[in-house]
């Protein structure tokens, strides 16, 4: 590529492909009794099934914001080398990530005129940018240029549907989505939310349904009403909490009921997985609208 991709640790990618990519990942922060974790670290293998087991054990988990002055180094480092960036966040209706970011890239902008370096609010979370990010490189080995990449994602980014679903409504209520009493009593009936990721990039509960089975359908329901077609041709991402037979079996009803061929699947990171816990499954593919 002629320029470099810089993203965040919640785009959710897969180890491999990040590497072939050759993009540049902000690892944001997690802490676990206190002690201070990053995912996603070049280099480095993560772990993510064993935060899921920390967190079934009752361990206590916060996040953070990207390393700041990590962040400043390296970016200055690829704009030294003569290189233009482009920045590719991780939603503002879910983290002050971006907005943290977008002024770092504001004052590097000033240190750095000849340079192109932008950023861009996905409005997207997990897999959601992942697939963005996804199209955004297949765009610029083809020979789009920066603008071109950044004048793509702005104009797709809100046709990149997000649809969610949890095993356990507790999580939730931890981090603020649902009320306790709600939490409580969807617990008592099993039942499940239905959520998806709005036009402002926020998590936003939709319907609910009684049972398992149910919620993982609904998720398929919603791509068959929604994606462009032909959606067989169409590359899709899933990720999961920790429960990948359950993420392979919404794989296979994505590929027996629409024929899609290229489906990725991945771990939801821990800055995400800690407000939506063990059992988060999550859909991913373009549509006419969120």
């Amino acid at each position: 590529m002629e320029f470099e991709i810089v993203t965040d640790s919640s785009c959710n990618l897969i180890e491999d492909m990040i590497d072939d990519f050759g993009l540049h990942i902000l690892p944001l922060a997690f802490m676990v009794d206190g002690k201070e974790y990053q995912s996603y670290l070049k280099g480095q293998h993560t772990d993510l099934a064993q935060f899921y087991t920390m967190m079934r054990d009752g361990k206590v988990i916060t996040t953070s914001l990207p390393n700041l002055a990590d962040s400043e180094a390296l970016m200055r480092g690829l704009l030294e080398q003569g290189r233009d960036v482009l920045y590719l966040g991780f939603s503002s209706g879910l983290s002050g990530t971006f907005e943290a970011i977008e002024l770092l890239i504001g004052e590097l902008a000033g240190q750095f005129p000849e340079r192109k370096l932008f950023a861009v609010d996905t409005l997207a979370a997990s897999g959601g940018e992942g697939l963005l990010i996804w199209h955004a490189v297949h765009r610029a080995r083809a020979g789009a240029s920066i603008d071109e990449v950044r004048t793509w994602v702005e104009g797709n980014k809100l046709n990149l549907a997000h649809w969610f679903t949890v095993d356990d409504l507790m999580f939730l209520f931890r981090g603020g989505r649902v009320s306790k009493t709600a939490a409580w009593a969807g617990t008592m009936l099993n039942i499940k939310p239905v959520m998806h990721v709005d036009d402002e990039g926020r998590l936003i509960p939709l319907e609910k349904v009684r049972g398992r089975k149910k919620s993982l359908h609904a998720l398929v329901d919603h791509m068959e009403k929604a994606a462009v077609r032909p959606i067989g041709e169409q590359t899709v991402f899933i990720t999961h909490g920790d429960c990948q037979e359950e993420a392979e079996y919404v794989a296979d009803q994505v590929r027996e009921r629409f024929g899609c061929a290229n489906i990725v699947i991945n771990y939801v990171d821990p800055v995400i997985g800690a407000h939506s816990g063990p059992g988060t499954m999550a859909l991913f593919f373009l549509a006419d609208k969120r």
